[in-house]
């Protein structure tokens, strides 16, 4: 017996109800159990409310919301209803919830089956009392429905949705619309059962317009049309338009906000209506309801309209002709509150030919916050203007916002801002950095790997107004990306500084890069000759932090912008743009980092350590990691200890994955070389040659005319730090490269 046969021998039939659409599909049977005639028929989510008893309507949203999350059937009992508001029958409900998207619960399809309930025979418990004649309970539920649906519209548009799929018990509109006031004149701004070309009369009509609707916003007073006849003796001018509606009766009730009428609501028939005053009850009800969700949508739009126009004046533009660069911009206001605050990025051509870069988070999410971040903007782009150097530029912006709270609040709730400044080279790729309180630069390498580049800073904007800010100097590699961005991309969603670029470098490091077979898993991967490429990176670091779409809108889940973000992406030509390559050996790119250890700044020495250890990220052998890392301690420290310069760290990894090589080169400006030593059993210094000789592949030190260099390598293919080839032991000594800067500065840095 096929399936079909089946159902209509147990008088079951099948429905499906397309949540976002709002289209409910019957079979012929479901529809005979709704009172319509028996043959397939396709509903509106409206016309199919009307068929059901409002207070089972408002259950059933419930039940299948609980079932939509927990995966599970809906099950309910259903009074069908006629137009009289009178009960049908009584029908069982089974269905189940199909998620078209993983990420978004509000799309989805519900497919289900519909069987009669026989009426319980004499003597037995009816499961649902009798609901005729019960219109006042009826309507309480519709009104209930009603106002929370009305209630979670945020929008004019929204409302207006809302407002056409209202099916009032027993007597249910075949025709809304919705007027606005606009000066001396009133237009239609919604409808619904009409086609786009029939409300072109009513679009514009000056108030003094012998129509109902003008006649209501004029007098605040409602207007009932039970009849033609009515209709017709009342409004002679305007009654030829309404007649091609084939209406019978019509409600028209004022919008009614704070005292105030902001329009009107009609509600046309096709059946006549005796306007009972109970239903002019539900009708003003509704009206209301209605005029108080359009108030609230127009001042959040409005709302929305201002701020959006205050942050996009004070937003800039990115310049995406830089020569040899492509960037990438976002910002991202916090979901709560009026959408503004602190958070900021600029870009500034410098008389020098150079640019700036400049990305910063003024304290608080507010108004004030805000003008403050203006404030600050303007000025450093005027400090930057006339030449001077980053670190003066952020100390002479300290000075200024530091005046700004001793003079305008008079040191009352004084606010700081956190600030990076970078100073680019485009031609040479040199990025001259100076640092107030803000993350460090991220830089993802040509062959993927993503490294936080330490960088030496000072006090946030605004403490102290004289403070210093030190200049670290980097060179962005051809092929490079550099991510700057403030902490809302980081510590959102309850992670902290560490476990917040965790998150961002998965997602960095994955980007663009290929499978284990050799697939690409982004055919739109972030490279120069595809500049939209690196815009597609910013929105996927955006949705790491905040999640799919769905989290910004209504639905069942929270939002999670908890903070503003501003973020900026500058790759430089030459290479990938940090997009893995996953090649031959001759198209490997070379993985460096460089980083200055000063004599002041001990405390550095871990950071050298971290910077081996993430380089060495993806290393086959785990203990030739900890070596290289001990190694790297030791020879940092030696040069802090027993010279009177600063230690420059180089670490450099060649080669195929699998039997690559790092070498870690360690300069200082002391022409002393190290001495081996006999430490003995007690000694606490003197090893640093004897761990070299038992944990690298190779090592040396190299005279130099301005010091010397300590140096070791390591070879992945030789488990536990055997003895190197002779070809390995054969290549040349390493020098830094000739078109880096750092071995011409006076003072090397990071």
């Amino acid at each position: 017996m096929r399936t079909k046969e089946l159902l209509a021998a147990t008088a079951t039939g099948l429905w499906r109800w397309d949540n976002v659409s709002g289209r409910v599909t019957l079979d012929a049977e479901t529809a005979r159990l709704l009172g319509l005639p028996a043959k397939p028929v396709e509903l509106s989510e409206a016309a199919m409310r009307s068929r059901l008893h409002p207070a089972d309507f408002a259950e059933i949203t419930g039940i299948v919301n609980l079932a939509v999350t927990e995966s599970s059937i809906a099950e309910a009992r259903l009074r069908v209803m006629d137009s009289e508001g009178r009960v049908l029958r009584t029908v069982r409900s089974r269905s189940r919830a199909f998620l078209r998207s993983e990420t978004d619960h509000t799309d989805f399809e519900l497919v289900g089956t519909v069987q009669e309930i026989p009426e319980a025979q004499p003597g037995t418990a009816s499961p649902h009392a009798p609901a005729s004649g019960d219109w006042r309970r009826s309507r309480e539920a519709f009104l209930l429905d009603a106002g929370r649906a009305l209630a979670e519209a945020h929008s004019t548009a929204e409302v207006l949705r809302v407002a056409a799929g209202l099916s009032m018990p027993g007597f249910s509109p075949d025709g809304l619309a919705v007027f606005g006031i606009e000066g001396d004149r009133i237009s239609v701004i919604g409808h619904h059962g009409h086609k786009q070309g029939d409300i072109e009369p009513f679009v514009d009509m000056p108030l003094d317009t012998d129509y109902p609707a003008a006649e209501v916003v004029r007098t605040g007073r409602a207007i009932y049309l039970p009849s033609p006849d009515d209709y017709r003796r009342r409004y002679p001018a305007t009654w030829p338009l309404a007649t091609a509606f084939h209406r019978e009766s019509w409600a028209f009730l004022p919008l009614v906000s704070a005292g105030r009428t902001i329009g009107a609501w009609m509600a046309g028939f096709g059946t006549p209506v005796a306007f009972t005053p109970d239903e002019r009850s539900v009708l003003t009800t509704v009206a209301r309801m209605l005029a108080q969700a359009l108030a609230r949508a127009g001042d959040q739009e409005s709302r929305r309209e201002l701020t959006d126009g205050l942050q996009r004046s004070m937003m800039p533009t990115v310049q995406p002709d830089i020569p040899g660069m492509t960037v990438a911009a976002r910002y991202v206001p916090t979901g709560g509150g009026l959408e503004v605050g602190g958070d900021w990025y600029d870009m500034i051509t410098l008389p020098s030919g150079r640019i700036a870069l400049v990305i910063g988070d003024v304290q608080g999410h507010d108004v004030r916050a805000a003008g403050l971040m203006g404030q600050l903007r303007i000025a450093l782009r005027a400090y930057a203007s006339e030449g001077h150097h980053p670190d003066a530029v952020l100390s002479r912006a300290s000075r200024f916002l530091s005046g700004i709270n001793d003079t305008e609040f008079g040191g009352e709730d004084p606010r700081f801002a956190t600030c990076l400044y970078i100073e680019v080279d485009p031609a040479t790729g040199l990025l001259d950095i100076a640092r107030a309180g803000h993350p460090d630069p991220t830089i993802r390498m040509a062959d993927g790997t993503v490294l936080v580049r330490p960088t030496a800073g000072g006090l946030p904007l605004g403490i102290v107004p004289d403070t210093d800010y030190p200049t670290t100097r980097l060179v962005l590699e051809p092929g490079e990306t550099m991510l700057v961005c403030t902490d809302g991309l980081i510590e959102t969603g309850g992670h902290d500084l560490e476990s917040g670029w965790a998150r961002l470098r998965h997602v960095i490091e994955t980007y663009g890069a290929e499978d284990p077979d050799g697939n690409a898993t982004d055919v739109a991967a972030p490279t120069l000759e595809d500049a939209a490429g690196l815009e597609k990176l910013a929105d996927a670091l955006v949705q790491a932090v905040h999640g799919p779409p769905s989290y910004h809108t209504t639905g069942p889940f929270l939002d999670r912008r908890e903070d503003d973000i501003a973020m900026l992406l500058l790759c430089r030509a030459g290479g990938s743009c940090g997009v893995g390559t996953g090649g031959a050996a001759a198209h490997q790119p070379v993985r460096r980092t460089v980083l200055t250890v000063k004599q002041s700044e001990p405390q550095r020495i871990a950071e050298a350590r971290g910077q081996v250890r993430d380089v060495l990220h993806d290393w086959t052998d785990e203990d030739q990691v900890d070596s290289a890392v001990l190694m790297v301690s030791e020879m940092v420290t030696n040069v802090l200890m027993h010279t009177d310069g600063d230690a420059l760290l180089v670490a450099e990894i060649t080669g195929v994955r699998g039997s690559r090589r790092i070498r870690v080169d360690v300069a200082d400006s002391s022409d002393e070389l190290p001495h081996r030593r006999t430490p003995g059993e007690l000694a606490s210094s003197g090893r640093g040659l004897v761990l070299m000789e038992l944990l690298a592949g190779a090592w040396g030190v190299d005279p130099r005319g301005d010091g010397k260099s300590t140096w070791f390598e390591l070879y992945e293919d030789a488990a536990g730090g055997a003895e190197p080839s002779l070809a390995d032991m054969s290549a040349p000594p390493f020098e830094p490269p000739v078109e880096s800067p750092v071995g011409s500065l006076p003072e090397p840095a990071a």
